[in-house]
């Protein structure tokens, strides 16, 4: 491959993601399901005309971890603090239930097996990949119907954040218990999340008077944001490399620092900017285009189907039924299941470990994709179909449309 054939693939992508996202909005659907379309027809499942390449991953990795640098900009930080406990609990369920029918399912399926051995191990590693949930599609979902900034917005991305956390810890003991990774230290894993919260704490609030003082002196210029984008990408580093966290969990932490400084709309306004012509584009397309559905034969297939609806209902019951113990009422629950039951790259990345640990075959990769396409495709268009309707401090009319995510 030329090095400058990266030019071509980026008008492609580009090109095509825009006009099926305009396409999506005339069917009343959000755009991001056009964009995932757009990577599906011209990735290997149909036209094969962009391959998925280590350039396209890692802009599609700048995407959303601009997308979530967003997300927490855009939150209201009083709103996050009274949500915490509820959204913890909304996460601990979204985990647990998925993890439980998950593991249940495999063992249905192809029978059961003593506890602790290899084939049980690979039973709940099938439900751990089940726990995973993507915020990203959500998050962009919800600033385009402009609810990112609700109650429900708010405690929807403040669960999915924690949902990751308690993820990653149960793929730490999964893997620790399989005996394929000797080296393995929950104690230490559970020791880096702690740390981390506490350097986000201090370092946020060092980070947040620095800002201020900058503000004073450079108010709504230009200097702001490529500070903002700086911490931005820093976090993100720092959670991947120091505490062994998401690196979307460091971006969206850095939002969360500078949501309540002055220029944190400014801010926001200038990263949309980039997120909205290229970034943004190019992730959503890569879920597609990391889909060949011409490898999936029908044994595969089957059992593709009932991973897909276990994965999706253990979401949408567990974070449902969380949701009304919390105080939410009638189709919040539903909506709060529904905003959380998204995969995508943390599914393929759990995927990925037990590979390399001998916990599952690399066949079921495309029960993994299956489902991220159809929880990616799916989830936006019933979120909109639920929050119409919504009355009450959630509704559209008390919103705030989002800036250049919503423009055409």
């Amino acid at each position: 491959m030329k090095s400058y054939d990266v030019f071509l693939d980026l008008a492609v992508i580009i090109a095509s993601a825009k006009f099926l996202g305009i396409i999506a909005r005339k069917l009343r659907a959000p755009q991001v399901v056009g964009m995932i379309v757009a990577g599906l027809l011209i990735g290997p499942s149909c036209l094969n005309i962009v391959n998925q390449t280590e350039f396209l991953s890692g802009m599609a990795e700048i995407g959303v971890v601009l997308l979530m640098f967003s997300a927490g900009l855009e939150t209201d930080l009083k709103d996050l603090v009274k949500t915490g406990p509820k959204a913890c609990l909304i996460a601990t369920a979204g985990v647990f239930v998925p993890l439980a029918a998950g593991t249940l399912y495999y063992l249905c399926y192809y029978g059961f097996a003593e506890i602790g051995s290899t084939k049980f191990m690979q039973a709940v590693f099938i439900g751990t990949i089940m726990t995973a949930t993507s915020v990203s599609i959500t998050v962009q979902t919800l600033k385009e119907l402009g609810k990112i900034n609700s109650v429900l917005g708010t405690t929807i991305v403040s669960a999915a954040i924690i949902d990751d956390i308690i993820g990653i810890v149960v793929l730490t003991v999964v893997i620790g218990f399989s005996g394929d990774s000797a080296d393995t230290n929950i104690g230490k894993m559970l020791l880096k999340i702690l740390l981390f919260f506490a350097f986000s704490i201090v370092v946020g609030y060092i980070t947040y008077r620095l800002f201020e003082l900058a503000e004073n002196r450079w108010d709504h210029t230009q200097r702001i944001p490529i500070f903002g984008l700086t911490l931005c990408f820093l976090m993100a580093w720092l959670a991947e490399e120091v505490f062994g966290i998401a690196d979307i969990t460091g971006a969206y932490f850095a939002g969360i620092i500078l949501c309540n400084t002055r220029n944190s709309k400014y801010i926001d306004r200038k990263m949309s900017i980039s997120s909205y012509m290229m970034f943004g584009p190019v992730f959503f397309a890569s879920i597609g285009l990391k889909t060949n559905i011409s490898s999936i034969n029908p044994g595969v297939l089957l059992f593709s189907l009932g991973f897909i609806a276990i994965a999706l209902l253990g979401k949408i019951v567990g974070c449902g039924l969380a949701g009304r113990l919390c105080g939410f009422k009638g189709k919040e629950n539903l909506i709060i299941g529904v905003g959380m039951m998204t995969r995508g790259e943390v599914a393929l990345i759990v995927a990925q470990k037990g590979l390399a640990a001998g916990l599952v075959d690399s066949v079921y990769f495309a029960s993994v994709i299956l489902l991220i396409v159809v929880s990616s495709i799916a989830t936006p268009i019933f979120l909109k179909s639920l929050f119409s309707g919504t009355n009450g401090p959630d509704s559209p009319e008390t919103q705030t449309a989002g800036t250049a995510e919503q423009k055409a």
